[in-house]
C-alpha cells in the first residue's frame, strides 16, 4: 500500500504537521527530563526506570517516574472520548487544550511543583498521539521513533532491493523526516531549557500555533 491516498489528504495529516508535532514531541521530552527528570512521551523509559528501582527498593525514586505514566493513561482516555465525540474538530480542540495546558505550565513555571508541571505535559503527549496517528496515510508517532525508524529503514530496504511499492521512496523519507524533526526538537529543547527555562515552553506553543492554523486553513479549502 502506498503512501499517496487516493481520497485527499486531510489537514492533519500532511507531512508539515507531522514534522511539527514530532519536533514539538521531542522538545517536550526533552524539557521535562531537565527540569522534571521524567519523560513527558517515553513511558518505556519511565516504566523501565519505575521498576529499576522499585527492584533496588528506592521507592521514593520509582514513585517519581509513576505519575506522568498515570497523566499519559488519563490523557489516552481522554483523547478518544474526544475522538468519538467531536470527530472532525478533535484534531483542533486537541491542539488547543494542549496550547492551554503549556501556556498554564509555562506561566506558573516557578510556583508549579513538579509534579504538576510533569502531569500537565504527559497529558499533553497523550493527548497528541492519540489524535494525530496518520501521516499522507500511513500509521506513524510524534512522540516517538522507534516505530517511525523501523518504517524508514524498511521501506529503504524494499525500495533498494527492488520489492518496493509505489510511493515507498516518499513514505520512507518522510519517516527519516519525522526521526530528524524528533531528534532536532529535543537539541533545541534541552537548549532552550537549560538557557532560558522560564520561557522555555512558549517554542513548543508556537509550533502548535502552527499546526493549529494549517489544519484550519487548509480544512476551510
Amino acid at each position: 500500500m502506498g503512501i499517496v491516498a487516493s481520497e485527499p489528504i486531510r489537514p492533519e495529516e500532511m507531512a508539515q504537521v507531522a514534522l511539527l508535532l514530532a519536533s514539538t514531541g521531542g522538545y517536550l521530552d526533552a524539557y521535562t527530563w531537565i527540569i522534571h527528570g521524567v519523560m513527558a512521551n517515553a513511558q518505556t523509559a519511565n516504566l523501565v526506570l519505575l521498576w529499576v528501582y522499585c527492584t533496588v527498593g528506592n521507592w521514593e525514586e520509582a514513585l517519581h517516574f509513576l505519575p506522568p505514566i498515570i497523566a499519559f493513561i488519563v490523557g489516552i482516555i481522554v483523547a478518544s472520548w474526544l475522538r468519538r465525540a467531536a470527530v472532525k474538530r478533535a484534531s483542533a480542540i486537541s491542539i488547543l487544550v494542549e496550547i492551554a495546558l503549556l501556556v498554564t505550565v509555562g506561566i506558573l513555571h516557578n510556583r508549579l511543583p513538579d509534579l504538576a508541571g510533569t502531569l500537565g505535559i504527559s497529558f499533553v503527549a497523550a493527548m497528541q498521539t492519540v489524535v494525530f496517528t496518520k501521516v499522507e496515510g500511513a500509521t506513524y508517532s510524534s512522540v516517538m521513533i522507534t516505530g517511525n525508524l523501523r518504517q524508514a529503514v524498511e521501506g529503504l530496504f524494499a525500495a533498494a532491493s527492488g520489492g518496493g511499492q509505489p510511493g515507498m521512496v516518499r513514505r520512507s523519507g518522510i519517516f527519516a523526516g519525522v526521526c530528524v524533526a524528533f531528534g532536532a526538537g529535543a537539541a533545541i529543547g534541552a537548549f532552550a531549557t537549560k538557557g532560558i527555562p522560564d520561557v522555555a515552553l512558549g517554542l513548543p506553543v508556537v509550533a502548535l500555533l502552527i499546526v493549529l492554523l494549517r489544519c484550519e486553513v487548509r480544512g476551510e479549502v
